[in-house]
């Protein structure tokens, strides 16, 4: 007698639930994303301990007939689709027929649903995947489930479950979720007896943002949206002062969908190199609207994972979009003002379970009036009309006003090249220069120079105007500008337009190259010398020519001419020290990016370093010339904006 047997219906159930079902927040989402592809307008969450004993979700949709009632709670049984084919056409946010009969093979379920065209509604019971027989009673339009005790006939996968209030959590996670990403939908969440949210419909997202992450953060958002062919891309990103410790703050949609893709979470945090300091991420809420057939979400169980057909295509759109709003938005970092006594701040709420270990997704006071949320800033701009019959997914049309960027951004204009004669020893060498850098290292003073401005920077205010500075600690330069003041961190300014010039020297032929009479050996350690040899080719580019000598000793041939005021034993073993303590970078590009950003840093001014008055001019006659002068090449600030009108409140004026 053969051994394989063939599972039963109850067991193929419950293995299904350890893919679908891992805990009563993945309840939370199959039942909201039925109730929306039912065409639901308001959708009700009520949870009790976190959803372990209870989860319940009542919409105004189109509800079911009694013929569809059982079957809904069948194994692969879906309204969805018909045919193979049209796995590659999705447009719905469920369609594998799974879910609903995992949930009720691990829970307790009952089900009334009700036709718009029905005289009374239909009840159906579901007891650890037994059904009873359907019944009829009365109810509004539309469908109430009512999902208790989860996992109770599996009592090992109860065990596994996280105290009431992390898992309350959890579930507060996921609402914020479908309700970001169906801002035209009713929504209401109530969790042990109390009100945690009431969200009505709104045209955008801003609002929900302010509902779910606070006012601060809401008011700062940048608006991106862009069209390329048939892909569309819409949204609002973080200022770089917003940033996170974690991703829990980027939330990506696909056709209304919360998913998660390493290639478009690579292309945000590129996006913001440079804009962020090591370890921040930043915040974006962004919707992509691509054709069904150029994407698949049938990738797994859970849905939250899907596959472009052109991922590159994808990837470069939302790369390129972020960078030209960078490019043409103020990025400096603002004062940000204590808020003034009189006026209003919501008053935190009576202590629920859920706000006992917060979600990144529930707010630290409480949860404010819609009328106020309105009022915080202006009409948010309209999201477009998506394609996808959803009716809860977006609303508003789209504003073709707004122009579509390209896939690519434009380089900066490079400068004119031009001959430059450096002496050295007291000969006078030719050498090939795109811009004059200059090299500020103590006491040498900061010599003016020209570089190409990029088109699109951004400059600070007031850098039309020559500004008078003071500088205070040695460390900061204080100035007066048409709107305020503006305090400016001398390294991190310097440091940003060193970068720029070393960069766009590489761009235009190489970095000016100072060669020594005698190569000069530094040694180093094992693994020093082969982290500086991996990169022996970036090195050059940068003027930097070393080479293998044996035995733990690298030869350095020459140095940047910008670098004088560092030896190159000293310069060799910095680089060295930071290779060792980063990862090997994946590309050259990066790895070259890595190598400017510390050369960039090594050169700048330092904190607790006094500059001449002509230094500080010079300084600041060069800020609006470079790109991205509002951040170092390491994210930090170079300064912090003070309006005149911020001051005058400070000091009660107004």
């Amino acid at each position: 007698m053969g051994i394989i047997k063939q599972l039963s219906a109850s067991v193929i159930n419950q293995i299904a639930a350890g893919e679908v079902v891992e805990r009563p927040a993945s309840v939370v989402k199959e039942l909201l994303e039925n109730a929306i592809d039912a065409g639901a307008t308001r959708i009700d969450l009520t949870v009790e301990r976190g959803g372990k004993d209870l989860v319940r979700v009542a919409d105004n949709g189109k509800g079911m007939s009694r013929d569809d009632l059982p079957l809904a709670f069948s194994p692969h049984a879906t309204s969805k689709l018909e045919a193979a084919e049209d796995l590659f056409r999705i447009r719905t946010l469920g369609f594998r027929g799974e879910a609903l009969a995992a949930i009720a093979e691990v829970s307790k379920l009952k089900c009334q649903t009700r036709q718009h065209d029905a005289e009374s509604g239909l009840e159906i019971n579901i007891d650890a995947g037994e059904q009873s027989p359907i019944r009829q009673c009365g109810c509004p339009t539309g469908t109430v489930i009512e999902v208790r005790n989860l996992f109770f006939n599996t009592p090992v996968r109860r065990t596994f479950l996280k105290s009431d209030s992390t898992e309350a959590g959890h579930v507060a996670e996921m609402f914020g979720r479908i309700a970001l990403a169906n801002p035209t939908v009713h929504f209401t969440y109530r969790s042990s007896g109390k009100l945690v949210h009431d969200l009505p419909p709104v045209t955008g997202i801003k609002e929900r943002v302010a509902i779910f992450f606070g006012r601060e953060l809401a008011e700062s958002l940048l608006w991106v949206e862009s069209r390329v062919d048939n892909t569309s891309l819409w949204g609002y990103v973080g200022h770089p002062s917003q940033s996170r410790s974690n991703n829990k703050s980027q939330f990506l949609f696909v056709a209304g969908r919360y998913v998660r893709d390493r290639s478009l979470s690579h292309a945000l945090t590129e996006a913001y190199r440079g804009l962020l300091m090591v370890g921040r991420q930043p915040v974006a809420f962004i919707n992509l609207e691509i054709p069904a057939d150029e994407v698949d979400v049938n990738v797994h169980p859970t849905k939250i994972e899907v596959r472009f057909r052109d991922s590159n295509r994808v990837y470069s759109q939302l790369l390129s979009t972020l960078r030209h709003t960078f490019l043409s938005s103020d990025l400096h970092s603002k004062l940000q003002a204590p808020a003034d006594a009189n006026e209003s701040v919501p008053a935190a709420p009576a202590a629920d379970p859920s706000q006992i270990e917060p979600a990144p997704l529930v707010l630290n006071g409480g949860e404010p009036d819609q009328q106020m949320v309105a009022s915080w800033f202006p009409p948010s701009k309209p999201t477009p009309f998506q394609t996808f019959p959803n009716p809860g997914y977006a609303g508003g049309a789209v504003d073709r006003s707004t122009p579509s960027w390209a896939a690519n951004l434009p380089t900066p204009p490079s400068a004119p090249r031009q001959a430059a004669f450096d002496e050295f020893d007291g000969a006078t060498t030719p050498e090939i220069a795109t811009t004059p850098v200059v090299a500020v290292t103590s006491p040498q003073p900061i010599a003016e120079s020209t570089p190409a401005p990029f088109s699109n920077a951004i400059p600070l205010p007031g850098s039309d105007i020559p500004l008078k500075a003071i500088q205070v600690h040695d460390t900061y330069l204080v100035a007066e500008t048409p709107d305020g003041m503006v305090v400016i961190d001398q390294h991190a300014l310097h440091e940003r337009i060193l970068y720029e010039e070393l960069r766009s020297r590489v761009l235009n032929g190489g970095v000016e190259a100072q060669r020594l009479l005698v190569p000069e050996p530094v040694d180093l350690t094992g693994a020093e010398v082969a982290a500086v040899l991996e990169r022996k080719d970036v090195l050059a580019k940068l003027g930097i020519e070393v080479e293998d000598f044996g035995g733990g000793t690298v030869l350095v041939s020459s140095t940047p001419a910008m670098l004088k005021g560092l030896t190159p034993d000293r310069l060799l073993r910095d680089l060295a020290d930071h290779f060792r303590s980063s990862p090997l970078l994946p590309t050259a590009d990066a790895i070259l990016e890595d190598v400017l950003n510390m050369v960039a840093c090594k050169a700048a001014v330092k904190a607790n370093q006094h500059l001449a008055p002509e230094e500080i001019s010079a300084l600041l006659d060069r800020r609006h010339l470079v790109s991205e002068s509002h951040h170092c090449p390491h994210g930090r600030p170079t300064a912090l904006v003070f309006s005149k009108s911020e001051l005058e409140k400070q000091f009660g004026r107004i």
